[in-house]
């Protein structure tokens, strides 16, 4: 043995201490990949920067790419870390927007919380949840508000026909209800003041704002003509010189009190004014009366319309709609013409066209009977079929309001929306019922659960208990869909019962990790002792683990978490000593003249790698290459009568005879002389005639002799070096020739073009010519399809709101048969976007599409 230190095969590339040990715990001088990666997670749970990461990813990709791992995987979650707070900024700017808006849009915030989902964003994680909180109370908020309104609106319907049916009962009656009326209208007033003042009011849909103007304005008409009439009424019973009153029953009441006959007696059915009017429509009407009604009753409030402020416009539309609906009949083609243009002048968006009323009907008839079909079969949602009847049925009333009514169709759309509104009703007590169930069950199973954990508090079998809890919580998962406020008050029940179920087993449980973890600081300090590692010793422990494991059972994680950290230090203490054993004896070994040339050559390939020149690192690989065969090649050159006759081979008459051998007989050896023959080929030595040729054709020409291990180490991690470093170079050069680009076309500046050799073998000289003359001119034109056209070329995603866009164009793409494809134009596409104005969005775009395309062109 040589008095000579003993040296790694890696002695030469790690005599001194590596500068980023000091940093990661000695994870470079560590000996095993487990002792690196151990070292590499002790540093990783200090949080480094990603500066600090880089760097050690940098240095170890080349020397141990399995720990190199854990650094990439530090530095992805980092990264994506960082992507979504950068997304989270983005959406809480945007929800922000909709909370500061003058008027909130519903549909906006809706879109938010869905687009926000598709884009990944956070939104369980402040501050995206309490945005999305805020959102979702404004929307329920401004939605009961909306609903206020419809009922409002609603409500003064109800209060104009209550006086319509007041003015068909005699006017004592009529004065006798006048002060519960006059109550009434006066609530319905303040109320509706209240919903203007409401501080999301500016919020509400126009159209709602809009009705509820409008009824309040059809109702005080209708209040003031019933107070009006009333008051008529009094003095022309209190003074028979008086006017009768306008409304015909209190007319024919004060007319028999007078001692006149009776006007009504000959029509006593007919008790309303409509039904009056549906009466006399029975008889044609001739010119003069149609004369009569639309000089008499359709000019003055025409004249009233052209002549009213725009703050009476209101008022004077729905007094020309009121006069239509007693005399719009009688009215000719010219008037109706006339009537539909002033009303439109006068800003009523629907005018009045009575021959399209009709039309509108028949849709909304057909809309009702589809209702009636989705509601029949069971589809649809309670509260969509709710809205949608109460849509149909506003529409069909603001017709009844611009056009004469249409009673056959009438009925037909009531009956319909009377059996949507049925069935809705029975869907709504299926729903009831199920909740009903289904909250019965869970109270039930809750009960259960009380009851089981009475009466398994003192077991001790954790793996029965663990399982039946399990069940427990899958049959709540599945008790079927109750209401919010129902679930709201089953929740906290379901949790208290479950947690004090859990107590037992989770207490076991707590007991337990504290024993492992006690077993796992033990098999720490066994792995850390300087004597022998005892065998029996370890098993012991293991099987102490096994039954700790077998007895209390912990969440799958946290167990192989556990079992991890205990395997980990006894797996190193058992492989440290075949290290050391095999480091010896792979130490005692010397360098030969060849294997010192191909170190030194690799050593200079390292340093050619730090240098960052690809000229070099490509000459110096091919010195490393050059030196690896030099030995082949010497051998190679040497005469063949060398080859030979080798001088170190002794003369075939100086080797000593081999020694003749009795040869035993076997199975079917039995044969005469055959002791003869054996010894007669034991004499002529072993067969290796025919071995020789078959090594010989089986031997690679072009390679070198084997090396030794610190050579061969040495030499291929040199090259992995090497190649990582020209992968970085070549990484770098593309990303400084997609920033010249963009540079260029921000700027409009051709002289920032990179070369065509620096864009790659794709990319030509007159296709670069072409991005010139592009970056050369004005910006003009637009570069959308051009965009989308590269992105379909390069195979990258395209923004959400293109989406749409793209399918169209890979549509067109396939039925253009005989047309270029993008991945033939791209070159051109580019020009086209070059061409064009400069935007961030757009600049993004085609950095992304160009970052595979140039890549792929190398």
């Amino acid at each position: 043995m040589s008095d000579a230190p003993e040296l790694t095969p890696t002695a030469g590339k790690n005599a001194e201490a590596h500068p980023l040990d000091a940093l990661t715990g000695g994870a470079f001088s560590a000996q095993t990949s487990g002792d690196r990666a151990a070292c590499l997670r002790e540093w990783l749970s200090k949080d480094p920067t990603a500066e600090q990461l880089q760097e050690v990813f940098k240095e170890l990709s080349t020397r141990d790419k399995g720990a190199a791992r854990l650094v990439r995987e530090r530095m992805d979650e980092l990264r994506r870390a960082k992507d979504q707070a950068s997304i989270a900024g983005e959406w809480a700017a945007a929800a922000q927007a909709l909370l500061e808006a003058p008027s909130f849009s519903l549909q906006g915030a809706i879109d938010w919380q869905r687009d926000a989902a598709k884009a990944g964003a956070p939104l369980s994680r402040e501050p995206l949840a309490q945005l999305k909180a805020q959102l979702t109370e404004r929307v329920k908020t401004i939605e009961e508000l909306q609903h206020k309104v419809q009922v409002q609106r609603e409500v003064a319907v109800l209060l104009a026909q209550r006086i319509e049916v007041l003015s068909t009962k005699p006017w004592k009656e009529a004065d006798q209800a006048l002060n519960s009326l006059q109550s009434d209208v006066t609530q319905w007033r303040q109320q509706a003041l209240e919903l203007r003042n409401a501080a999301d009011w500016a919020s509400v849909q126009e159209r709602l704002v809009v009705s509820l103007q409008s009824s309040e304005e059809q109702l005080l008409l209708v209040w003031q003509a019933f107070l009006d009439a009333l008051a008529a009424t009094k003095l022309a019973a209190e003074n028979a010189s008086m006017d009768l009153p306008s409304v015909p029953v209190w007319a024919d009441e004060i007319r028999v009190a007078r001692g006149l006959p009776s006007e009504l007696a000959a029509v006593a059915a007919v008790a309303t004014p409509a039904a009056a009017s549906a009466a006399a429509s029975k008889a044609k009407p001739d010119p003069a009366q149609r004369q009569q009604a639309a000089q008499a009753a359709i000019a003055p409030v025409l004249q009233a319309l052209a002549d009213a402020t725009p703050e009476g416009r209101t008022a004077a539309i729905a007094q020309v709609r009121g006069t239509l609906k007693q005399h719009g009949r009688w009215l000719d083609a010219d008037t109706v013409a006339q009537v539909h243009a002033q009303l439109l002048a006068a800003g009523d968006p629907h005018g009045w066209q009575p021959e399209q009323a009709d039309t509108q009907r028949h849709s909304l008839l057909e809309q009702a009977q589809a209702l009636l079909l989705q509601s029949s079969e069971g589809q649809g949602n309670t509260r969509k079929l709710q809205e949608a009847l109460r849509q149909l049925r506003e529409q069909w009333r603001q017709l009844d309001q611009t056009a004469l009514p249409n009673h056959g169709l009438w009925k037909k759309f009531d009956e319909a929306c009377t059996s949507v509104h049925q069935q809705v009703q029975q869907l709504l007590g299926r729903v009831r019922a199920e909740s009903s169930q289904h909250k019965a069950a869970r109270m039930a199973l809750i009960e259960e659960v009380q009851a089981w954990a009475q009466t398994h508090a003192n077991s001790q079998d954790w793996k029965d208990m663990a399982r039946a809890l399990r069940q427990f919580a899958q049959r709540w998962r599945e008790g079927g869909h109750v209401g919010e406020k129902v679930f709201a008050e089953l929740q906290p029940l379901w949790k208290q019962a479950l947690h004090a179920a859990e107590a037992p087993l989770r207490a076991a449980q707590q007991a337990s990790v504290q024993q492992r973890q006690a077993l796992i600081a033990e098999a720490q300090a066994l792995a850390e002792s300087a004597g022998a590692l005892r065998v029996d010793v370890v098993k012991a422990l293991q099987q102490r683990w096994q039954e700790l494991a077998q007895a209390v059972p912990l969440d799958r994680k946290l167990e192989q978490k556990l079992w991890d950290a205990f395997r980990h230090p006894l797996d190193t203490a058992f492989a440290r000593k075949p290290a050391e054993r095999g480091r010896g004896a792979v130490a005692q070994a010397p360098l030969s003249a060849h294997e010192q040339a191909v170190v030194a050559a690799a050593q200079a390939l390292q340093a050619a790698s730090a240098g960052g020149d690809a000229q070099e690192i490509r000459a110096a690989m091919a010195a490393l290459e050059a030196a690896r065969k030099a030995q082949h090649d010497a051998a190679a050159a040497t005469t063949p009568a060398e080859v030979a006759q080798p001088a170190a081979v002794p003369e075939a008459s100086s080797m000593p005879a081999a020694a003749e051998r009795p040869v035993r007989a076997v199975r079917g050896d039995d044969r005469h002389g055959a002791t003869t023959v054996a010894a007669g080929r034991d004499a002529r030595g072993p067969r290796n005639d025919k071995a020789a040729p078959q090594r010989e054709r089986f031997e690679r020409t072009d390679r070198g002799p084997r090396l030794g291990d610190a050579a061969f180490r040495a030499q291929r991690d040199a090259l992995e070096q090497a190649q990582q470093a020209l992968r970085k170079l070549a990484a770098q050069a593309h990303g400084q020739a997609l920033t010249q680009c963009m540079q260029a076309w921000a700027q409009r500046d051709a002289a920032l073009l990179p070369t065509a050799q620096e864009l790659g073998s794709k990319v030509s000289s007159a296709t670069r010519q072409a991005w010139q003359q592009a970056l050369s001119s004005t910006a003009q034109g637009d570069a959308s399809i051009a965009l989308l056209r590269l992105e379909v070329a390069a195979d990258v995603p395209t923004p959400a709101q293109q989406h749409s866009a793209r399918r169209m164009l890979q549509l067109q793409l396939l039925t253009q048969r005989h047309a270029a494809m993008p991945q033939e134009t791209w070159g051109q596409d580019v020009a086209t976007v070059l061409a064009s104005a400069h935007g961030e969005e757009q600049a993004r775009r085609l950095q992304n599409a160009l970052k595979n395309l140039l890549r792929n062109s190398k």
